[in-house]
């Protein structure tokens, strides 16, 4: 109280005490919250840190039907319809205090000259985040939705004379201004640049993939300190959700955890398929959070409820329903635990991560390839709320939530950091 009666007097000085001081007060109780992820993460010894090849059908996670239907329908018998994963889980798992986060200037942008959508929505963000022109390459790729060994090889050469290798120069993430291509091979382009499309074994996708020593890491500079560049998709529907989408990860950063703000909503939806709810174990309890401006709903996914000022959603569902009773703030991040959620041309059927961006969220994530419900692939609940909290940027927070990554797509806008300050 003394420091304060002292800055009476200076008025900008006592709000940024007071600020940090709110600051470190959520980020303590914020860190204490993972010890809540239940048994599934608390008692199981788990291999995320040494992927392992699943050798037997047993020992691996339920694959996925492969005409997916609704939750509700009954799975056929025979191999799609096996138990849900009884291989190791998470290990409990303690958050690392963030010491900083990504800035405009950490981030390399990639835009595709033979394609129209890449070059406005690129410029659009360049405008957007104040990106000099050094920090952009521009490339010419094909229109597809898959790139060849050779393709990617060269793209990768590219990046590399451009902003130098992993470990040198000031890029330290980059962003790709187009929806397609969004595959190596098996893998996704976002896993291929930042751990290689070796990380995935095509032959077997179901198998653990390459750990991410980006994981659960205290990083903020992820090329300079652990040789990898994470990398997420300006992905959208169209160009004009596009724009939208880039807006709203500006107008996200700095806006919540203020004081006196109303609370926002952790949407945790469940859809009563057992193949696809695998992550529920991982689910903190409904209800308030103590000392956050925070609500946890754990409710059905189809329909979900109608929901305000939502910050995540998550669910396991192969058709998403209507989103529209989500009211998303800007900065939210929603993803659905499915085979095919990061495959954006829709191919297989199923509700892609596009769907989360046109209902408003500002980041998703979903898997280009076959990864049967290991939730190492897939965006672990807590350690995706724990570090955004903490100011972390969409694609900080998104990656460091994911173990095994080789399979997944992260799309959004990269930057967008509701929790951060100056």
């Amino acid at each position: 109280m003394a420091e304060l009666r002292g800055l009476v007097r200076r008025p900008a000085e006592a709000v940024l005490l007071l600020r940090g001081r709110l600051l470190r007060t959520l980020c303590r109780v914020a860190l204490g919250l993972v010890a809540l992820a239940g048994p599934a993460a608390a008692s199981e010894t788990a291999a995320a840190d040494t992927p392992r090849p699943a050798s037997a059908a047993a020992e691996r996670p339920a694959p996925f039907p492969a005409a997916a239907g609704r939750a509700s329908e009954t799975p056929s018998a025979g191999p799609a319809a096996v138990e849900p994963s009884r291989s190791p889980a998470l290990p409990a798992l303690r958050v690392p205090r963030l010491r900083g986060r990504l800035h405009a200037a950490d981030l390399g942008l990639l835009i595709n000259t033979a394609d129209p959508y890449s070059l406005a929505v690129g410029a659009h963000y360049i405008a957007a985040r104040s990106l000099r022109p050094e920090q952009v390459l521009r490339v010419s790729l094909p229109l597809r939705s898959t790139l060849s060994g050779e393709e990617f090889e060269a793209l990768r050469q590219r990046i590399a004379s451009r902003f130098g290798p992993p470990g040198e120069g000031r890029v330290q993430a980059l962003a790709l201004a187009w929806q397609q291509p969004y595959a190596v091979g098996c893998a996704s382009i976002t896993g291929a640049l930042a751990l290689g499309p070796q990380a995935v074994d095509c032959a077997q996708t179901c198998a653990a993939t390459l750990a991410s020593p980006y994981f659960n890491s205290a990083s903020t500079r992820p090329a300079a300190e652990l040789g990898l560049r994470p990398a997420m998709l300006l992905a959208a529907p169209d160009e004009a959700a596009a724009r939208a989408l880039i807006d709203r990860g500006v107008a996200a950063d700095g806006r919540l955890g203020l004081r006196g703000a109303p609370p926002v909503q952790l949407a945790l939806l469940r859809s009563g398929d057992a193949r696809r709810d695998v992550r529920s174990a991982l689910y903190p309890p409904a209800g308030p959070m103590r000392g956050l401006p925070l609500d946890v709903v754990q409710a059905p996914a189809d329909p979900p409820p109608e929901l305000p000022r939502v910050l995540i959603a998550q669910m396991g569902l192969a058709q998403l329903p209507a989103l529209d009773k989500l009211h998303f703030v800007p900065g939210a991040l929603a993803d659905h635990l499915t085979s095919w959620g990061g495959a954006l041309d829709g191919h297989h059927g199923q509700s892609t991560a596009l769907a989360w961006i046109a209902a408003g969220a500002t980041a998703s994530h979903g898997t280009v390839s076959e990864p049967c419900n290991h939730v190492q692939k897939f965006p672990h609940p807590q350690l995706l709320l724990l570090h955004y909290l903490q100011g972390a940027t969409a694609i900080e927070a998104y990656w460091k939530s994911v173990a095994w990554p080789g399979q997944s797509l992260f799309i959004g806008e990269p930057l967008a950091a509701p929790y951060a300050r100056r």
